[in-house]
């Protein structure tokens, strides 16, 4: 018979309590006590974590999840997240301990999705790889690398004067049908063969739009490697504020593991990234909404104050991760829409101090023809050349200068009849230059025709062309190049620098094409 010691008492009750915890349901139970405009103020959950997903149990044991947002001393006001209606006073709702996550992994490639990572497509279920929280903590500085590697968007004004790089943040910003979302398409279509996730947001737009963009995606075939995260105007406010947040940690799943699934690390690199957020402006309308009707105190414009740090905790997920945690990045395309170009506006400053620069298109510029609608003066990249191809940066380095200085020309001598030579050349280089960076739609140029045509442009080869002529010369001489002359552009390509042989030979073929160009009547 074993002896009955305080010791062996005490392993006992340890046991039993153990074996007692594990059938205990610890999850709390509160009561809905109000519910009305998407949000429910609920009596009886002292311990709710900020975010925490609570589960409503309505009529018939209908289940609806939310999100806790305000902590108060004798409530929690939650944001509903499904069927607003089947929820009613006195409902049960139950904490799940755990934050809002949302599934990904390669299945969702090709894949559209809500914010919850549900498809909507009608393609059936998805068998995610990993769940990710929506609400995640940015790399710090140690686990990060400097922007080094072209991100290139295929569109020729960009590339060569606002550059991109793999891992950064670059607002696209203007009034409303000014080409935004063009541009950020383009980029997604330009990934094709780069080894580049694509994620495109959308927020707060029609269906009908999203469909479009998505057909636009699979006529290019870029929904191979792109997801699509949508939540329309049709969907809540608090579904529209976690769209862009639920399209990052999408995105982090593969820069954090490798093509296996296993943590990402020197021998086994992460993956790279481009989201899209489209647009952020929608998501602080609908966080208002959201603060407004949980009571909240209203600051400037009637957001919230804490707006600014909704945006910067989202952007500041986006990285260039280092050797050491697998080289992955995440390059951000936040789109700002403006009213009447007013930059200065509230929301459009702090996304701008957010970001690393800034894509600026001008509704005067889109409607005098010039797209994409950039605009030199107030567009800026803050990496800039690191983001670059050598190739790139010696023939476009002064090319924001000179279109600047044209247009300032341009607007002083409008008035002025007698021009000096001088004057008469700067803008007739500076018009070609201008024409030069018009490019249509769907239709991303390669880095190495970029830097032959504005190397073209920028060697005065172009002067003596009919300003009109000048992108069917582009097109035509780019044709004319890879056709006869493809071992310049493998050397280009190989380089990723003009050497003085590839200058000369470059030279030669295009005073060779020249002779044979036919400009219009």
């Amino acid at each position: 018979m074993t002896e009955i010691t305080a010791q062996s008492i005490d392993e006992t009750l340890r046991k039993q309590l153990e074996n007692l915890e594990v059938g205990v349901d610890s999850r709390e139970v509160g009561t809905v006590i109000q519910v009305g405009d998407g949000i429910a103020r609920v009596d009886g959950l002292k311990g709710a974590m900020a975010g925490e997903l609570l589960e409503f149990v309505g009529e018939g044991g209908k289940t609806v999840y939310g999100l806790a947002q305000n902590l108060e001393e004798d409530e929690v006001g939650a944001v509903l997240l499904g069927d607003v209606t089947a929820i009613k006073e006195n409902d049960q709702v139950h904490t799940t301990g755990r934050i809002m996550e949302v599934p990904s992994g390669k299945a969702m490639l090709g894949r559209v999705v809500n914010p919850l990572g549900m498809p909507i497509d009608g393609k059936g279920p998805i068998e995610a790889e990993g769940m990710r929280p929506v609400e995640f903590k940015a790399p710090g500085v140690i686990s990060r690398k400097p922007v080094h590697e072209p991100m290139q968007t295929g569109v020729l004004a960009i590339d060569a004067m606002v550059p991109i790089g793999r891992g950064q943040r670059e607002l696209i910003i203007g009034d409303r049908q000014t080409g935004k979302t063009a541009i950020a398409i383009d980029a997604i279509i330009n990934q094709k063969g780069k080894d580049m996730i694509c994620i495109y947001v959308a927020v707060g737009q029609k269906a009908a739009t999203v469909a479009g963009v998505v057909e636009n995606l699979e006529r290019f075939g870029a929904m191979d490697y792109t997801i699509v995260v949508s939540a329309t105007a049709a969907d809540s406010a608090p579904l529209q504020y976690i769209a862009p947040m639920a399209g990052a940690a999408i995105g982090e799943y593969f820069i954090y593991n490798g093509e296996d699934g296993k943590p990402a690390g020197p021998e086994n690199p992460g993956r790279h990234v481009l989201v899209v957020y489209d647009d952020l402006s929608k998501q602080a309308v609908a966080y208002r909404q959201m603060s407004l009707t949980l009571r909240r105190p209203p600051g400037r414009e009637a957001y919230p104050g804490d707006i600014f740090y909704l945006h910067s905790r989202l952007l500041e997920r986006a990285v260039k991760m280092s050797d050491e945690y697998g080289r992955g990045s995440m390059t951000a395309l936040p789109i700002i829409e403006t009213q009447a170009g007013d930059v200065s506006a509230y929301i459009p400053t702090n996304v701008i101090s957010i970001t690393d620069g800034q894509i600026y298109l001008s509704t005067d510029q889109f409607f005098q023809g010039q797209r994409p609608a950039v605009n030199v003066g107030l567009s800026v990249s803050r990496v800039g050349g690191s983001a670059q191809t050598k190739a790139m940066k010696s023939v476009a380095g002064t090319l924001r200068l000179d279109l600047a200085a044209y247009r300032e020309l341009q607007a002083f001598t409008q008035f002025g009849s007698d021009l000096d030579k001088a004057t008469q050349d700067q803008l007739n280089r500076g018009a070609h230059m201008t024409e030069l960076l018009k490019q249509g739609r769907y239709v991303p140029m390669s880095f190495m025709d970029q830097s032959i045509a504005i190397y073209a442009g920028g060697q005065g080869f172009l002067d003596d062309i009919p300003v009109g002529d000048t992108v069917r010369f582009r097109s035509e001489m780019l044709e004319y190049l890879h056709a006869s002359k493809s071992e310049l552009i493998d050397d280009i390509e190989k380089e990723k620098k003009f050497t003085d042989e590839t200058k000369a030979g470059l030279n030669a073929a295009i005073e060779a094409f020249k002779t044979q160009f036919a400009p219009s009547v």
